[in-house]
C-alpha cells in the first residue's frame, strides 16, 4: 500500500522567553497525520531560514547545526526502511510506534472477535438483529474449537493467519462439525468480516483471504403448490392451537412476511394504499428496508378474524403469534394431518408467496422483489422459482402465435 512521509524543521517562537532565540521542532507527517517533537536545540531567529528549514550561512556552527538536523532526517528514513524490511504496512500508527520505541501489542483473534461481538450486542434492536449476533457468537465458538483441535491453543495472533488457516478451518467445519457447504461458507464469511475490520485498522499488513473464493451452492428452495395451500386452508383442525398456527402461516403465504415481521406487525401498519385498498406498510427487521404489500382478500379476512383476540388487544398486534420454535413444531403436525410430504417451516410461506402466489400468477419479479423488501433483484431470484405450469402457459401463447402466423402465410400463398 502506498504511503507518504514528509519532514519539516521549524521554530516555535512562543516557546521561548528570549525574543531573539527559539527552539527548533521537527514535524514528521505520515499519510496526513503529524508527529511533532523538539530537537532540543535553540537557534537565533536571524540565523534561521524558514523556507529551507535549516540554519543560514556556511560557518562551522551553521554546518554543525544543519548536520545534526540531517542526522534526524536520516533516522526517519531509517525507521521507514526497517518497517518495509519487516514486511509491515506503513501507517501512522505503525510508524509512530516504531519511532517512539513503543513495542507493538499482539492482536489476538478471539479477543478481537469478543470485542466485536460485545459492541454488536449493544446495537441489537437498533442496527442489528438478535440473529446476526447469534451468528457471530457461533462463528467465534467454532474458531475457538478449531484452534484447540489444530493448534492446541485458546487464541492466536492475527499476524499468523494465512490462506492455509482458512482452508483448514473450512475442512474442520465440514468434517468435524458436519456443516453443509453453505453453512461453512456462512461462518467463514463472518470470519472474513472480522479480518476486514483488522485490515481497515492497520493491524494486518496483508489479507489472509487473498486467493480464497467463497462460493455458495445453489439450493432448491421449497414451496407449496396451489393445491397444497388450499388443502391446508380447507382443513378444520380439532385443536385451536393448530387452527391459529395454520391461519398465521397462510397470512405469511399471502403477504410474504418473514416470521419476525409477522410477529411485530401492528394495527398502525395497516392503511389505505394508492388504490384505496388496505395495504401493509412495514419495515423488514432483517434489512430495515420498507415493504409495502397490498392485502389479498383472504389475508384481510384473517386479520379481521383475530381482531378481538385477547393477545392482539393486549399487545397491539394483528395476530397472536407464538414463538418461532413452537410455530415450526406445530407446522410439522399440520403437514402430517394434511398428508403434505414437505418440510413445512414458517419460512416456507415466504417462498410460497414469491413462487406460487405471485410469480406464477403473472406478477412481475420486480414487483415481487419490492413487496418482499429485498434490496436487489438477485436476492428475489433465489426465492422466486418459475413453475412448470407458468412456463407451459407462456409457451402455449407462443405456439398459438406461430400457428396464427403459419395460417396467415398459408392463406396468402393460396391466393397467389
Amino acid at each position: 500500500m502506498e504511503h507518504r512521509i514528509s519532514i519539516l524543521f521549524f521554530v516555535k517562537k512562543k516557546k521561548s522567553k528570549d525574543a531573539n532565540i527559539a527552539p527548533v521542532y521537527m514535524r514528521i507527517t505520515v499519510n496526513g497525520a503529524r508527529i511533532e517533537q523538539t530537537t532540543n536545540r535553540m537557534v537565533e531567529l536571524t540565523k534561521w531560514s524558514a523556507d529551507a528549514g535549516r540554519s543560514k550561512g556556511n560557518t562551522l556552527e551553521a554546518k554543525s547545526f544543519n548536520s545534526f538536523l540531517g542526522t534526524l532526517k536520516n533516522k526517519v528514513y531509517a525507521c521507514e526502511r526497517e518497517l518495509i524490511q519487516d514486511g509491515k504496512e506503513i501507517t501512522f500508527e505503525t510508524f509512530r510506534n516504531k519511532w517512539m520505541g513503543i513495542e507493538e501489542r499482539s492482536r489476538m483473534l478471539i479477543e478481537i472477535f469478543q470485542q466485536h461481538n460485545d459492541q454488536l450486542r449493544e446495537l441489537v434492536g437498533t442496527e442489528y438483529s438478535k440473529g446476526t449476533l447469534e451468528n457471530f457468537v457461533r462463528t467465534s465458538q467454532h474458531i475457538k474449537k478449531f484452534l484447540r483441535w489444530k493448534f492446541d491453543t485458546e487464541d492466536i495472533n492475527i499476524k499468523k493467519l494465512n490462506y492455509e488457516f482458512i482452508t483448514d478451518f473450512e475442512f474442520w467445519l465440514k468434517t468435524q462439525r458436519k456443516c453443509e457447504h453453505n453453512s461453512a461458507i456462512k461462518y467463514i464469511s463472518n470470519f472474513k468480516k472480522i479480518i476486514n475490520l483488522c485490515i481497515r485498522r492497520g493491524w494486518l499488513p496483508r489479507d489472509p483471504f487473498l486467493g480464497y473464493k467463497m462460493t455458495r451452492r445453489e439450493v432448491e428452495r421449497g414451496f407449496l403448490t396451489e393445491q397444497e395451500i388450499q388443502t391446508i386452508a380447507a382443513k378444520n383442525f380439532l385443536s385451536d392451537r393448530l387452527n391459529n398456527v395454520r391461519d398465521i402461516f397462510l397470512f405469511s403465504c399471502l403477504t410474504g412476511l418473514a416470521y419476525v415481521d409477522v410477529q411485530k406487525l401492528k394495527r398502525s401498519e395497516i392503511a389505505l394504499g394508492i388504490d384505496g385498498e388496505k395495504w401493509i406498510f412495514t419495515k423488514r427487521q432483517k434489512t430495515e428496508t420498507a415493504s409495502r404489500i397490498p392485502l389479498l382478500p383472504l389475508a384481510a379476512e384473517l386479520l379481521e378474524k383475530y381482531k378481538g383476540h385477547p393477545q392482539c388487544k393486549q399487545g397491539d398486534k394483528l395476530l397472536p403469534v407464538p414463538s418461532n420454535q413452537k410455530m415450526n413444531a406445530y407446522l410439522k403436525e399440520i403437514a402430517d394431518v394434511c398428508c403434505i410430504n414437505k418440510n413445512l417451516t414458517f419460512h416456507l410461506a415466504r417462498h410460497t408467496f414469491a413462487t406460487t402466489v405471485t410469480l406464477s400468477n403473472g406478477v412481475p419479479i420486480e414487483t415481487v422483489s419490492k413487496m418482499l423488501g429485498h434490496k436487489n433483484l438477485k436476492t428475489t431470484q433465489h426465492y422466486a422459482k418459475i413453475l412448470d405450469s407458468k412456463v407451459s402457459e407462456d409457451m402455449k401463447l407462443l405456439r398459438e402465435r406461430y400457428k396464427l402466423e403459419k395460417t396467415a402465410n398459408d392463406n396468402f400463398k393460396s391466393t397467389q
